[in-house]
């Protein structure tokens, strides 16, 4: 299949990114990372290492000179890069705003100046639609309103890339994401789960009160969703949900993870939250997306939440087990 022109993936070394990386190789297509290892797994080198079609550059979205080297002949770029943790952005704001918003700012300057761009793929968030009084939420919700700093910058960089689009002429395709999982995810309450059992097998601390319920896609569902819009979209501007068609709650995780650890009795410890029970300022509690438009290109997942989550905590605690 493959591009002649190197496809860029900012982020490349981190959960969702290295799937994307390793699944863009499979496929044949050039790709180049880069990525300041703030918090991708340096080990994904060595799984990509040794293929000749890909490349790696150690830096930062913020260093102009960073951006020029990476983004030079492509005409590709999935933009992943960004801080994931939607609960440290109400202690950090200014951190979120510098690695999400005026990441994405630079690295649109960049493609801007520097290449004939035909396709600009971000990873957008299901924060952006805040507190949503429809289930299933489709794209055209309104109105917008986050209630995390995490969803307001992801929202602020889907309104940049919009502009970008339209006034210099590349297709952008933003993909509003439910809670993805899978082997290698490094937060989110899965991997809390299996940490704080690994810790202490008798006891498990659940920040809010467990009846926080949301969608969980497993990774390689989001990947196929998110190839198949790249090499499908013609339209200027598309904006998709990817997640999965059911939800489930906090208390009903904490039960498959206690069950795939082979564990008995564990007493679960609500921390009560706050907010009316969501597990930290700005969690939004009750979260499931309509995907039927994604649908309509022939996507579908595979697994439901639960079995995503199932499939993952068996996954995360072999990890963690062998480290």
């Amino acid at each position: 299949m493959g591009l002649l022109e190197p496809i860029l993936v900012t982020g490349g070394m981190g959960f969702i990114g290295s799937h994307l990386v390793e699944a863009l190789l499979k496929r044949d297509y050039e790709v180049r990372v880069i990525d300041n290892l703030s918090s991708g797994d340096p080990r994904n080198l060595e799984r990509f290492g040794g293929s000749p079609n890909f490349s790696f550059i150690r830096g930062d979205l913020l260093n102009p000179e960073d951006l020029r080297r990476a983004i030079e002949g492509c005409r590709t770029v999935f933009h992943l890069a960004a801080n994931p943790e939607v609960r440290t952005s109400f202690v950090s704001p200014d951190e979120h705003y510098r690695q999400n918003v005026l990441a994405t700012y630079n690295l649109l300057e960049a493609v801007r100046r520097e290449v004939d761009l035909d396709v600009f793929v971000f990873t957008s968030s299901s924060t952006v639609y805040g507190d949503a009084r429809r289930f299933p939420t489709p794209e055209d919700y309104a109105p917008l309103k986050p209630i995390s700093v995490y969803g307001a910058c992801k929202l602020a960089c889907e309104a940049l890339i919009t502009s970008y689009a339209y006034n210099y002429g590349f297709r952008a395709l933003i993909y509003r994401l439910a809670n993805i999982v899978g082997p290698g995810s490094r937060h989110g309450v899965i991997y809390d789960f299996v940490r704080k059992l690994l810790r202490n097998s008798r006891e498990l601390e659940i920040l809010g009160d467990g009846t926080q319920t949301k969608s969980y896609l497993y990774i390689d569902d989001c990947i196929d969703a998110m190839l198949l819009g790249m090499e499908t979209q013609e339209s200027p501007v598309a904006i998709y949900n990817i997640g999965s068609e059911d939800w489930i709650n906090v208390k009903e995780i904490a039960d498959i993870v206690v069950d795939e650890m082979g564990l008995k009795n564990v007493r679960f410890k609500f921390t009560g939250g706050v907010d009316g029970g969501r597990g930290w300022r700005g969690d939004v509690k009750y979260m499931h997306l309509d995907i039927s438009k994604m649908k309509a290109l022939g996507w579908k997942p595979k697994y439901s939440s639960a079995e995503a989550v199932r499939l993952t905590a068996r996954a995360l605690i072999q990890e963690l087990k062998s480290q």
